[in-house]
């Protein structure tokens, strides 16, 4: 009926029985916060991967989809969408942005979200999608379907923080984001990712 231990949050929490309409999300960093948590892979506690740079804020609560990884199936449905240099994926669960009117005080924490779109970042030539989200039941937020009705505002922040979030001052920035999808496509790429998590931990149905 409950846990003794404490989940690990990429393998140990449940997508959801709805997936990918519906999806289980851990939270890693909210908007507020000056430094960029991620989860550690051994051990499932949040760790600190580095000081947010210089301007930068998240512009969603951010985190990923449990018990998904970004291998060579989501490298290669990237490479079949463009013609960027694509290496293999980036080697951890799928990221994904949840939009919501409330504050969220801090990570470490998981809701539940439906998916309206994303984009294919290729990060130093690896795939690396961020999927796009509403809270469920958020009063303003749950009227978008599809990223295309969201204000062009809240997707240009998007792409800035992305697209800027590992640049240093005379470096070569290595982002750069191929293209965007609406839903059907977001629900593609976790369907996906879900594939490659089972490749990984030799779970095939």
């Amino acid at each position: 009926m409950f846990r003794t231990d404490k989940a690990h949050p990429w393998h140990g929490i449940n997508i959801g029985e709805d997936a990918p309409e519906e999806v289980t999300v851990f939270i890693e960093i909210v908007p507020r916060d000056t430094v960029k948590y991620e989860v550690d892979k051994e051990t499932g506690y949040l760790k600190i991967d580095r000081p947010q740079q210089y301007s930068n804020v998240v512009p969603a609560n951010y985190g990923f989809i449990p018990r998904t990884y970004c291998g060579e199936a989501v490298a290669d449905l990237a490479r079949s969408n463009t013609e960027i240099k694509i290496v293999g994926g980036d080697g951890d669960p799928l990221d994904i942005l949840v939009l919501s009117e409330h504050h969220i005080p801090r990570g470490d924490i998981i809701l539940k979200a439906r998916p309206i779109g994303g984009f294919c970042l290729v990060d130093d030539d690896e795939a690396d999608d961020k999927i796009i989200a509403v809270l469920k039941g958020d009063k303003v937020f749950e009227q978008y379907d599809e990223i295309s009705q969201l204000p062009k505002g809240i997707l240009e922040r998007f792409e800035h923080y992305f697209l800027t979030y590992k640049s240093l001052p005379d470096a070569p920035n290595i982002c750069e984001i191929a293209y965007s999808y609406g839903r059907e496509k977001s629900y593609e790429v976790i369907r996906t990712a879900i594939a490659d998590y089972a490749e990984l931990t030799g779970k095939l149905s």
